[in-house]
Parts: structure tokens; sequence; C-alpha cells
């Protein structure tokens, strides 16, 4: 989906632009996601199953931005990716249409300077004019930070999924599933 770039000012001062992502961004995509992959253990992916070529990140992101149900935004800070985040919807069955997962990453240097909030407020108001009532995300448990975030953002928990990821150094980690609620109709 194509929509209109926002300008943020961070805590620190720099300006953040939020805007869609597009094929020439590619390159930067990449490294951005090798690069957070490797900072937290609390994204799906290690830096090693980012494999994508360049025409491939090329070809998905175009495909994104023709793509009226889902978001894929970028958050920029001196021509830097510093954040990216997603919305999408579970499909194409009417029970499934008021739902979205949302999905968000920054790069550690990124962190506290407010670029989150932003992104996920930005989300929110372009998940309801998609259509969307509900916004629903995983987040590992251990990760009180995003959580806090989330909750700031009006995500509430609504249940747990036990022993979810398993990671490099075999431990088990459960997820708490939380969901955003877009109408004011439902609590």
């Amino acid at each position: 989906m194509i929509f209109e770039p926002r300008n943020i000012t961070l805590k620190n001062g720099a300006v953040c632009t939020l805007r869609p992502t597009h094929p020439d961004d590619s390159e930067q995509m990449i490294d951005y996601m090798k690069r957070t992959a490797g900072e937290t253990e609390y994204l799906l992916r290690y830096p090693d199953e980012v494999n994508y070529t360049l025409e491939q990140e090329q070809t998905l992101l175009r495909r994104l931005m023709e793509e009226p149900h889902t978001v894929m935004m970028v958050g920029i800070v001196n021509g830097e990716v510093a954040g990216n985040c997603s919305i999408g919807g579970f499909g194409e069955k009417r029970k499934l249409l008021h739902r979205c997962s949302m999905a968000i990453a920054l790069k550690q240097a990124y962190w506290d300077l407010g670029i989150g909030t932003a992104m996920i407020g930005y989300l929110t108001e372009l998940a309801g004019k998609i259509g969307y009532s509900q916004m629903d995300l995983e987040v590992v448990a251990d990760n009180v930070r995003a959580q806090a975030l989330y909750a700031k953002c009006g995500f509430v928990p609504t249940g747990r999924r036990s022993r979810a990821l398993k990671f490099d150094d075999g431990t088990y980690h459960d997820e708490i599933i939380m969901v955003k609620y877009l109408d004011q109709e439902v609590k």
C-alpha cells in the first residue's frame, strides 16, 4: 500500500520520515534485517537466515507497494533505515478480514527515540483506513521492553503460547499474544 510520508521529530531532535518501503530501499533493507537480527534475540530470524538477493527483495517490496491490504513502512533518519514495521491480513476468508498482524523492529541505535511509538500510531491509522478493526502481534515473553511499548500503544495481552520459540542455545521461550482493538465497540 502506498501512503503519505510523515515526518516526526525524535527525542534527540533528529527528523525521521515514515514512508512506504520502495524497491530502491532493497540493499539497505537487507542490511537492516541482518543487523537487527544480530542485535537482539527477540526477532524471528538470525542474521544468517537473511539470505534474500537484491532482486528478490526488490520484487517483494514492489509487490507490497501494490497490495492494498498490506502496509510496509520504513523509518528513515539521515538517509539510513532506522526501523521497519508492517501490517498484513490473515487471508481472504470473511471471518478473518477484520484482523491484521503487526511486526516492528528498530536498529538498536534508534531505540528510545520515539520511532516505535510513532510507527505504531501511523500503522493504526492506516489499518483503520484499510478496514481492519483489530491488530494482533506476538512478542517473546522475555521481551519486556517491547511489551511496554505495545501496552503504551493500546495493545492488551490475550494469551500465551508455550515454548513458541527455540533459540540456537537450546532454550525455549514463550510468546505473549497481544491485541489492539481499533473500534470502540469491542473491549
